[in-house]
């Protein structure tokens, strides 16, 4: 492809145009310009994000502490590297060094060939934020990928996966596709299976004007029965009015993974339009990582009207009642040897740590913890929605997983081909299960409400 070397400086966008963005495939001779014209737009309005442009000193901390890195051994892969393909055309364009000295200071012209590499690497990073972590000044190389991300959709540039979804949402209010009616035999099914286990009768109500929306995860049912099922469960065995809402069945926002002006925004508005027609009291989250910490974040920031409902997270509602003592478990319901993989947004971005601990300790009998854990956790290499199926990108997500597939096997967990392995998020779940397959690791993938569902004790 031809290197462009046009724009010595980039035309200016405003608000006003940013809002009129019509997102269709920008032709390829005009990528290049647009892409310097959208960044021009983003350093505007982000101050962090010029921050992590200038501020970097390549100090090396975040390589060996990035799962992307550590599974593939590609320089480009190391965050602070990762950064420097969007900052070396920043400071071309946006720098008087960058313009007078060009590539003497790192400063590179933009180019399709540079554009095509963007694409590659930021939908490697799984923007897990561990960077960012352990950055000694601070710098969250996520919000660069953000940013990124950003600019190649407003470019007509975005996987397949994650267009899809933002359309399935869009369309159905979940990432699957799945109509009214297959949601309301499914939630059927789900309490006859809940009866035929569990000795349960318990009712899950949809579209029922309830004092507490619940918004699962749409892939829990397909992929996760036991999540949703459980779910119920809880909200059956505390005297809940509950009700889960037909127009957003879908607890993730993917929207937040590459099109924060408008997709995420469309699925927040989406969301309030139903608890206000349902009479809602409470809003909580189910099991989803990146969802929640959309929710709690953005949904303040973006709504187009006062937020008057709590939203809680269903980890922090269990939590809750344990510590109360107003939820009888028996851990020796789930004995078999278990660890907890931490999701990134969880314990790096929403505080749920402590409360995911209070709910699996009291849930489980032969409880091991990782090593690291909690805050200082790796990635499962399937965050962000990098869970695309073709073949080439499969491999990479097996190879993004290493360090989480070693950490799983030092707890030991997995020895006897008997252990649980607990991820409380649908992606990482997505993620995992191929993931323990592929590494041989003898453990199980199970939600966290599923094992407090389990060891629920009932009178």
């Amino acid at each position: 492809m031809a290197e462009y070397k046009g724009m010595a400086q980039p035309s200016r966008a405003s608000d006003e145009d940013m809002r009129k963005i019509h997102i269709e495939p920008v032709p390829d001779e005009q990528k290049p310009e647009k892409a310097v014209e959208y960044l021009d737009y983003i350093r505007k309005q982000f101050r962090s994000f010029v921050m992590a442009m200038e501020t970097c000193t390549k100090c090396g901390q975040c390589a060996e502490n990035c799962h992307t890195y550590l599974g593939t051994r590609d320089p480009n892969n190391i965050p602070a590297n990762r950064a420097e393909l969007i900052r070396k055309i920043y400071r071309r364009y946006f720098t008087l060094e960058g313009r007078w000295f060009g590539s003497l200071v790192g400063a590179e012209d933009i180019s399709l060939d540079l554009i095509e590499t963007w694409y590659s690497y930021f939908y490697q990073c799984s923007q897990c934020r561990r960077c960012g972590h352990v950055c000694p000044f601070g710098i969250d190389t996520c919000e660069v990928t953000f940013i990124g991300r950003q600019l190649l959709h407003w470019l007509g540039i975005t996987p397949k996966l994650h267009s899809d979804v933002g359309a399935a949402m869009e369309r159905v209010g979940n990432h699957t596709n799945m109509p009214k009616p297959a949601l309301a035999d499914t939630l059927e099914f789900m309490c006859e299976e809940a009866y035929d286990e569990f000795g349960v009768e318990i009712e899950m109500p949809l579209d029922k004007p309830a004092d507490i929306l619940y918004v699962p995860s749409s892939a829990d049912f397909l992929l996760n029965p036991y999540t949703l099922m459980c779910a119920g469960m809880f909200f059956h065995y505390i005297g809940a009015s509950w009700t889960i809402p037909s127009a957003v069945t879908e607890a993730g926002n993917f929207g937040f993974l590459f099109d924060q002006y408008y997709t995420q925004r469309h699925n927040i508005m989406r969301l309030l339009n139903a608890a206000q027609e349902l009479d809602t009291k409470k809003i909580v989250w189910g099991e989803c990582g990146h969802g929640w910490r959309a929710a709690k974040m953005y949904i303040p920031t973006k709504a187009d009207r006062p937020v008057r409902w709590d939203i809680t997270h269903l980890h922090d509602e269990a939590a809750h009642l344990i510590r109360n003592g107003e939820l009888k478990l028996d851990p020796n319901k789930n004995s078999r040897p278990v660890t907890l993989h931490d999701p990134c947004n969880y314990v790096r971005a929403c505080g749920l740590n402590e409360n995911m601990r209070t709910c699996i300790k009291a849930s489980c009998s032969n409880f091991v913890e990782m090593e690291p854990y909690g805050y200082d956790n790796f990635c499962c290499g399937g965050g962000s929605g990098i869970l695309f199926d073709d073949p080439d990108m499969y491999n990479k997500r097996i190879q993004l997983s290493w360090k989480k597939a070693e950490q799983v096997r030092e707890t030991g967990v997995g020895k006897n081909g008997d252990g649980i392995l607990c991820a409380p998020c649908s992606i990482c779940k997505a993620q995992l299960y191929p993931m323990v397959e592929e590494h041989n690791l003898g453990v199980e993938v199970k939600g966290l409400i599923d094992l407090v569902g389990k060891a629920l004790v009932w009178d």
